[in-house]
């Protein structure tokens, strides 16, 4: 379990991080705050709960009341740090009486830190995803999008309750180039579903499908990320053996080709020659020799080194623990802005897993084959 005091210092320091870098802090509790002064909004965050089976139809009842009766930051809070028993005290009935002095009426979401997991940019459009087992974290983010002014008109690529599918798996590789992971957060079906609507919408010409350990929870962008053009970061167990299979459209169908190495099609596709790879350090509770052939593994990388969140060309924002991640991307000529991160990374994900760009300046097209894009293709996020 992390230590929450430390866990919100340390996120807080993130975020005076990206300040400092010019960068506008956007909080999710404060934008479903906002969005929850309007009534379509509070009904749809309501109906979110009281959907769920465990209630029973009297305990259903009270809670709807309850929440009804809260102002936008109560709710809010609520719908993100939950309702125990003991602090409903409204509560009654056989389904309440049979709840332990620890239970929940309403379960907490501490995973929403992970705002990567539930949305991702593509262009001007949103994808709010559907990772297993958090339906209501993305409707909560789904809610933000829908009502907050500050979105309003905002155009959706996906929709929370269709197929698998983990904002962590999806990558920019470049303007027009998206790879997206299947493992155990993303189905073959959630990337189908993406890959036509950025086809259909004239984001993407290629979109690259990895295949990703479906036995392992982790998403792509633990695997692979930007650093800068041309220059993706990799654990080196897997920088050599992911697999990817490239799909372009055809029509109205979809083309498959056949596996190739993934740094292979990612640079093809891209328009460059080759791309460079920085590995991400090795260290205890990281996958030793016997399990270079893996992409997970009970001794994974746990502090995630890989999972950078890109700033701009050569900038990103690493923690401070991947001493031996950071140094080598200083070597490569990249600025590494460090943050703490001994009870984040405690939590999985890196910083780009706890953050959701939601607005960038756009990237630049790659290239003629045999030169590195001008921009890091994550930019267009």
């Amino acid at each position: 379990m992390p230590w929450a005091e430390r866990a919100q210092a340390e996120h807080d320091a993130f975020a005076d991080a990206l300040r400092r870098a010019d960068v506008t802090v956007l909080y999710l509790t404060e934008l479903l705050q906002d969005a929850l002064e309007y009534a379509p909004a509070r009904k749809q965050a309501i109906g979110t709960v009281t959907r769920d089976k465990r209630l029973g139809e009297e305990l259903r009842a009270q809670v709807r009341d309850h929440l009804l009766s809260l102002r936008p930051e109560e709710l809010a809070q609520v719908m993100i740090m939950g309702l125990a028993r003991d602090e409903f005290p409204g509560g009654r009935g056989a389904v309440f009486g049979l709840l332990g002095a620890w239970d929940y009426v309403i379960d907490p979401l501490p995973n929403l830190v992970f705002a990567r997991d539930t949305s991702v940019w593509i262009g001007d459009s949103v994808a709010v995803t559907s990772p297993p087992g958090r339906r209501q974290e993305a409707e909560l983010v789904e809610i933000v999008f829908a009502y907050h002014p500050m979105f309003a008109g905002t155009k959706r690529l996906y929709d929370p309750g269709q197929e698998l599918l983990a904002g962590g798996d999806i990558l920019l590789l470049a303007p027009g180039v998206v790879a997206i992971g299947i493992g155990a957060q993303t189905s073959s079906a959630g990337m189908e579903r993406l890959a036509r609507k950025v086809f259909d919408t004239g984001f993407a010409h290629t979109v690259l499908v990895v295949l990703t350990d479906s036995g392992v929870m982790e998403c792509l962008d633990t695997l692979c990320t930007l650093a800068g053009p041309g220059t993706v970061v990799m654990r080196p167990s897997v920088a050599y053996s992911l697999v990817a299979r490239t799909i372009t459209q055809r029509g109205e169908g979809l083309r498959l080709s056949h596996p190739r190495p993934f740094l292979e099609a990612a640079a093809d596709a891209m328009g460059v020659s080759k791309l460079r790879v920085i590995e991400t350090g090795l260290g205890p509770g990281r996958a030793g020799p016997s399990q270079q052939g893996s992409i997970g593994g009970p001794a994974a990388q746990w502090d995630d080194a890989g999972n950078l969140l890109a700033l701009g060309p050569h900038t990103v924002v690493s923690y401070e623990r991947n001493t031996l991640t950071n140094a080598r991307l200083e070597a490569a000529g990249i600025d590494v802005i460090r943050v703490p991160g001994g009870e984040l990374a405690g939590c999985r994900g890196g910083p780009r897993a706890i953050c959701c760009p939601v607005g960038r300046e756009p990237g630049a097209m790659p290239e003629p084959a045999g030169e590195c894009p001008t921009d890091s293709g994550d930019q267009a996020a």
